[in-house]
């Protein structure tokens, strides 16, 4: 499932982050990839200890906390810190495949990446090219949102990130690993919600309906979640 969640951060809350952005020092985006992805990576990034990536990722942390929607798509357990890149003067991302488990930097904890994010701290007319496109068994989506939006998919679809031709595309990436592992299940999952929410506003939550299904979705969670 591909979910796109508007609005992550607010206007306030994208202009704090992009003037952290501004002030930070960049490095090489291979520093922080796998041999094979380091051959198709051309980016850079911010380092995984600065300062400013750490304040950053709080923040992105907590609104994700509080988005309904991110925790109905992704129903976290782990979520590893944002990290930042930057894609300009060309700079590209070839056809890869996420890494299947990362390591939180000094911490020894490891996250299975079941679902990668993507949140845009740029609009699209502020740059030409560095559309995100993620390959699936529909074919391939183009994806490049507004500046505080954020785009959730498997971390096991081939992706890659076109590139940038004019001006700067600036965005945190991160990796989740869900209660649920199993995209299929967590696809159900996220629709049998989505109907649930729908109906509590139309028959009221109280309705036989209402508290029947929602019953179904917890039992499907309990039979499918890992915590």
């Amino acid at each position: 499932m591909m979910l796109h969640i508007p609005q992550v951060l607010s206007a306030p809350q994208v202009a704090e982050c992009r003037q952290l952005l501004q002030q930070a020092q960049w490095i090489d985006g291979k520093a922080t990839a796998g041999f094979q992805s380091a051959l198709a990576k051309d980016n850079l990034q911010l380092p995984e200890d600065c300062a400013e990536g750490r304040q950053m990722g709080e923040l992105i942390l907590q609104a994700l906390g509080r988005n309904p929607l991110f925790i109905a798509g992704a129903l976290p357990d782990k979520v590893f810190p944002p990290l930042f890149n930057c894609y300009q003067g060309g700079q590209s991302f070839g056809l890869h495949v996420d890494n299947a488990v990362r390591e939180v930097r000094g911490s020894g904890q490891r996250i299975r990446t079941d679902l990668s994010a993507t949140l845009f701290f740029c609009n699209p007319e502020e740059y030409d090219g560095g559309e995100l496109v993620v390959e699936d068994t529909y074919g391939a989506h183009s994806i490049k949102l507004a500046a505080g939006d954020l785009i959730l998919y498997p971390s096991s679809s081939l992706h890659r990130v076109n590139p940038v031709t004019r001006g700067a595309r600036v965005c945190a990436f991160f990796w989740i690993q869900s209660m649920v592992r199993d995209d299929g299940q967590r696809t159900l999952l996220f629709d049998l919600d989505q109907s649930v929410q729908q109906l509590n506003r139309e028959l009221g939550p109280a309705h036989a309906s209402c508290v029947q299904l929602t019953g179904v979705y917890h039992n499907l969670l309990r039979r499918w979640a890992s915590v």
